[in-house]
C-alpha cells in the first residue's frame, strides 16, 4: 500500500532520522539489556513532521518501565521501505519489528510471529474487526494494524453553492453535478487520479460502489469481474469522455497532484482522507464530504462497504525476542500512545478501546464522519502473498482502462493474467 498522508517522504539522511545501526538483528546490549530493533515508516515530510518525536518519547517511556529492554527506532521513507526490510530479511538480517506497508509475503515464509504469540488476550480481541480480518492470513493474526484511513467523497462547497447543485449519491448524480462544475468552469469537475502514486486505491474505490473490488469474498483476486468491468466502461463514457475530469489524464495524474488542486480551489470532487480536510481547513476551503456516490443500478438499500487502508506492525522470529516483543507492542497499542500518533498524522486508531476515546474526545465532525466509515471498511487484499506486486501492477496500468477508445474488459484481463504469474511464483 502507497498512500501516504504526507507523500513521498524527503530522504532519511536529509532529515538525519535514520539511527545508526550496524546491524538490524541480534540483541546484544550494555550489560543485560535487550536490545530491540524496530524499523518504522517516516510518516513526515520534513523535521517538523517527523514521527522521530513520538519514537523518541514512546521508548524512553517503556525503556522507564522495562529498564532491562531497550528499543532502537530507525526511520525510513515510504519510497524505500517495503523494498530495504525484504531485502534484510532475505539476507538474514531482520529486524525484531517492521511497520511499513505489507506483511504477508512474510506471513507466507513463515518468518513472523502469531498475533497471539506476541500480545494479551485483550489486547489482540481489541483490534477492529475489518482491520483484523485484513491482516489475518489462514485465520491467523501475522499483521497488526496500527493506524488507518478510511475514503469519502470530498467536495468544494463553495463551487457546489456558485453551480447550485446538492452532493451526489449516485453515480448519476455525480455526472450531473461535474457537469454543472464544468459549465461554471472548474477545471476539475472530478478529479481521478488513476496515476501510479495510488491508482489501485482510487479505482477499488469506484469498484466497491458497483459491488466489486479487487478480491472475491472468499479470497483470491476478482480483477477482472464484470462489475469491475462495467465500472470502467462507465468512467470512460461518462466522465473521461465528457470531459469531466480535468485537463491532466486519469492515467497521468497522481493523488497528490490531485489533492494539491483540490487546496487550491480548482477541483469540485475528488476521494480523500482526513489529513486533506484538515489542510483545506487551514487554507479556508469550505470542505464537505459524504460517502462515495453509488451506482444507479445497484438493488435498492444495497450499501456497498466504504474503502479503508491501514498500515502494517510485525513481528519477526529471526532474533527470537518473543516476550520482549510482546512486551513493547502491549505497550505501544495502550490507547494514549495509538491516539497521539494518529491524531499526530490526521489519522484513525486501530484499535476499539482506542477509536472510542478517540470518538469521545473528538470535536471535528469529519473526523467522527471517518471513524464511522471506517468500521464499515473494506480494505485491499493485502492478506494475499502476492498483493505488493499485483497493486504495483494495477496502479501502473488501471489508468488505460479509461482512455478514450479503450477496451476496459482487456486492460483487467491483462492485469489479472500478470497477477496470476505472480501469485504462481509465490
Amino acid at each position: 500500500m502507497r498512500r501516504r498522508i504526507f507523500g513521498v517522504a524527503a530522504s532519511a539522511a536529509a532529515l538525519g532520522l535514520l539511527s545508526t545501526l550496524t546491524a538490524c538483528g541480534g540483541s546484544a546490549g550494555t550489560g543485560d539489556d535487550v536490545v530491540l530493533h524496530l524499523v518504522a515508516a517516516e510518516y513526515g515530510d520534513s523535521p517538523g513532521t517527523s514521527a522521530k518525536p513520538f519514537w523518541d518519547k514512546v521508548t524512553a517511556a517503556y525503556r522507564e518501565r522495562h529498564p532491562g529492554t531497550r528499543v532502537e527506532v530507525e526511520l525510513l521513507p515510504w519510497a524505500s521501505i517495503d523494498r530495504e526490510v525484504t531485502r534484510r530479511v532475505a539476507d538474514g538480517d531482520a529486524p525484531d519489528m517492521a511497520l511499513m506497508g505489507a506483511y504477508s509475503d512474510f506471513a507466507a515464509q513463515d518468518k513472523l510471529y502469531e498475533a497471539s504469540e506476541l500480545l494479551s488476550v485483550s489486547a489482540e480481541a481489541n483490534f477492529l474487526p475489518p482491520l483484523a480480518e485484513a491482516g489475518s492470513v489462514g485465520n491467523r493474526l501475522y499483521g497488526l494494524p496500527f493506524v488507518a484511513s478510511s475514503r469519502l467523497l470530498f467536495y468544494n462547497e463553495e463551487l457546489f453553492d456558485k453551480a447550485g447543485i446538492e452532493p451526489p449519491q449516485t453515480w448519476k448524480e455525480l455526472k450531473k453535478a461535474a457537469k454543472a462544475l464544468k459549465d461554471d468552469g472548474v477545471a476539475y469537475p472530478y478529479a481521478l487520479p488513476l496515476g501510479p502514486e495510488e491508482a489501485h486505491a482510487e479505482a477499488m474505490i469506484w469498484e466497491l460502489s458497483n459491488g466489486g473490488g479487487w478480491a472475491n469474498n472468499g479470497g483470491g483476486y476478482a480483477i477482472a469481474s464484470e462489475a469491475n468491468t462495467q465500472t470502467f466502461v462507465w468512467l470512460r463514457d461518462n466522465l473521461v469522455g465528457e470531459g469531466l475530469t480535468g485537463p491532466v489524464a486519469p492515467g497521468r495524474l497522481n493523488r497528490k497532484d490531485a489533492f494539491a488542486a483540490f487546496l487550491r480551489g480548482e477541483v469540485g470532487m475528488l476521494n480523500g482522507y482526513p489529513s486533506l480536510a484538515h489542510e483545506a481547513k487551514a487554507k479556508g476551503i469550505p470542505v464537505g464530504t459524504v460517502e462515495m456516490p453509488v451506482a444507479d443500478w445497484l438493488p435498492k438499500g444495497e450499501t456497498p462497504p466504504t474503502m479503508g487502508v491501514a498500515d502494517w506492525m510485525m513481528a519477526f522470529k529471526q532474533n527470537g525476542n518473543r516476550e520482549a516483543v510482546g512486551s513493547f507492542l502491549d505497550f505501544l497499542y495502550e490507547d494514549r500512545n495509538l491516539n497521539e500518533f494518529a491524531s499526530r498524522y490526521h489519522l484513525l486508531p486501530s484499535t476499539t478501546t482506542a477509536t472510542r476515546a478517540s470518538k469521545d474526545a473528538a470535536a471535528d465532525e469529519v473526523d467522527q464522519d471517518f471513524l464511522t466509515a471506517l468500521l464499515g471498511a473494506q480494505l485491499y487484499p493485502v492478506n494475499e502473498p502476492s498483493w505488493m506486486k499485483v497493486s504495483d501492477t494495477i496502479k501502473h496500468n488501471i489508468g488505460r482502462a479509461v482512455a478514450p477508445g479503450s477496451d476496459p474488459k482487456a486492460v483487467l484481463e491483462d492485469i489479472a493474467e500478470q497477477a496470476r504469474g505472480t501469485a504462481k511464483k509465490k
